[in-house]
């Protein structure tokens, strides 16, 4: 497992962005694959994005494609969340989350079930 710290949340304005970072210690960050999930205050939680152990497979929620971009830094052992064009219902804490080893089904990653490493959380306000 690895142990994971969000950082990068906050108060923005609707049209605004904000870029989440998940920094990771341990020796499995470069082969697990990463997720952003969201939960906001009486819902379920629901996936963002996801993305593999090299970058090159990207998954998303439709309700943020096109406005959300996940990337990843394995020499930094760090996932991105680059959010713009925020909107008040994008208000959630975020968090991310890590599956080791890889996943090999595509349908996975968008099930919380499948990630065993999870960070704290970050709070995302979008205000109106």
């Amino acid at each position: 497992q690895v142990q994971l710290v969000e950082s990068g949340g906050g108060l923005v304005q609707a049209g605004g962005s904000l870029r989440l970072s998940c920094a990771a210690s341990g020796s499995t960050f470069s082969s697990s694959a990463m997720g952003w999930f969201r939960q906001a205050p009486g819902k379920e939680r629901e996936f963002v994005a996801a993305i593999n152990w090299s970058g090159g497979n990207t998954f998303y929620a439709d309700s943020v494609k096109g406005r959300f971009t996940i990337s990843r830094d394995n020499a930094k052992k760090t996932v991105y969340l680059q959010m713009n064009n925020l909107k008040p219902e994008d208000t959630a804490v975020y968090s991310c989350a890590a599956a080791w080893p890889d996943l090999n089904y595509s349908g996975s990653y968008y099930s919380p079930r499948e990630y065993d490493s999870w960070g704290q959380g970050t709070q995302v306000t979008v205000s109106s």
